[in-house]
């Protein structure tokens, strides 16, 4: 067993192995990538039983730790999500190679070719929690986009984890690459986390995926840039020209679809104008499915079973069935609402008033905002990413789902004929 002690050596050691595959993998033609991606898919399929037999003792490990259903669901490998997983690498295989694209293209009057050209970030550090279909996700898309990455599950997630990790790392192998371009910290020592924070010789970008106390000490301790978001506090508001219909159908599906996904809504904005319309059947739809609702004053007087809201209710990422109502003034009230308590994650309208829409998709601060859909599109496969490393509501570098082509940076390449620069 690995002591605390020997944990910054064996941090050390992996971002040594990192590096190395990574500078063979950033040359590595799209078609050798492609073929790792399908074989691991493959592997996958073939490794399901092991996988399920491993998840079913990190589910009974979560059931006696107490776990929440919700958390109990992320963590949760049936042959349904094993699939997924696969399908996600295939797609991610069948996406044009993100390496190598000339971004932008240029000629100087001196004659000087400039072209900016897309190229890998090198080695990317995911620290995740209780999705292990995570572990899929992050190991394709890095792959594909040529970065070696190194993967820290959470300990709730580490038996399903590591049976994904063999059949990723076998597809790896069989397609002539290092099987060093994905590895695992092998250990849960929470150790390890601190330890990987501070692996900037080797790590270049860290891509954080869990809770709040996760994010935040991620934030605290990393020497190493980030690609971040604290939580998922989205929202959806139906307008005053909302079709009634559109709005239970799509609101039910924003929040009680998976209530434990960083796209799940998490606060309900109702124009006054269609208070007394729509939200008596938005509030009774909700309770009948299993949801608590806790909402101002006039939500309240719809429906007795709507428990008073707190001012942190306004600011809560439930990941849970549990969802705050609030009315407003219409579309100018639900943005300001939206950018003083919301994380900047992921917002929806739902109307037939073009003008309103764009007033809510203009005037909100956030990554990603959606007209008359839900909020659980929030989601790099949906977008038609194949998969996403994270939702990034930071506006450096990535926003919103990070796919491959948000998985690479950009050098300059200059070509010139005997040039030099005047005096």
């Amino acid at each position: 067993m690995t002591t605390t002690e020997d944990i910054p050596s064996l941090m050390n050691a992996l971002g040594e192995r990192a590096r190395a595959a990574g500078r063979v993998l950033a040359l590595a033609p799209h078609a050798a990538k492609a073929k790792a991606l399908i074989a691991a898919a493959g592997c996958l399929r073939a490794a399901a039983g092991d996988i399920k037999a491993a998840n079913a003792k990190d589910m009974a490990a979560g059931q006696a730790k107490g776990l929440s259903k919700a958390l109990l669901d992320r963590l949760l490998l049936d042959d349904k999500r094993i699939e997924a997983m696969a399908k996600g690498l295939e797609e991610v295989a069948a996406l044009p190679d993100p390496v190598g694209r000339v971004l932008a293209e240029w000629t100087r009057p001196n004659g000087l070719g400039i072209r900016r050209v897309a190229v890998p970030l090198g080695v990317i550090g995911i620290i995740y929690e209780s999705r292990p279909n995570v572990t899929a996700d992050a190991a394709g898309l890095c792959l594909a986009s040529g970065n070696a990455a190194i993967l820290r599950g959470g300990s709730e997630s580490f038996h399903s984890s590591q049976a994904i990790m063999a059949p990723l790392r076998a597809g790896i192998l069989a397609a002539g690459l290092p099987e060093d371009a994905v590895q695992m910290v092998p250990t849960t020592d929470r150790a390890a986390v601190g330890a990987m924070l501070k692996l900037d010789r080797h790590i270049d970008v860290i891509v954080p995926r869990g809770g709040r106390s996760l994010i935040e000490r991620v934030i605290a301790e990393s020497a190493i840039p980030l690609f971040q978001h604290l939580d998922g506090n989205c929202h959806t508001y139906v307008d005053g020209a909302a079709d009634l219909a559109m709005a239970r159908r799509v609101l039910l599906n924003a929040k009680m679809r998976r209530t434990g996904v960083c796209g799940a809504t998490e606060t309900l904005l109702v124009d006054r104008r269609v208070a007394s319309t729509h939200l008596p059947a938005l509030v009774k739809d909700l309770l009948e499915a299993g949801c608590e609702v806790r909402g101002d004053a006039a939500a309240q007087a719809v429906d007795p079973r709507v428990l008073p809201a707190t001012e942190a209710d306004w600011a809560t990422e439930y990941l849970d069935a549990i969802i705050a109502v609030k009315v407003v003034d219409g579309v100018a009230e639900a943005v300001h609402h939206i950018n003083s308590h919301g994380s900047s994650h992921t917002e929806a309208i739902i109307t037939e008033d073009a003008a309103a829409a764009e007033t809510f998709l203009n005037g909100c601060d956030s990554a990603i905002l959606l007209w008359n859909a839900s909020t659980q599109f929030a989601d790099g496969g949906e977008f038609g990413m194949g998969a996403e490393i994270g939702i990034s509501t930071g506006k450096l570098h990535a926003r919103g789902p990070v796919g491959v082509e948000q998985l690479t940076t950009f050098k300059y390449v200059v070509r010139g004929n005997g040039q030099v620069r005047p005096g």
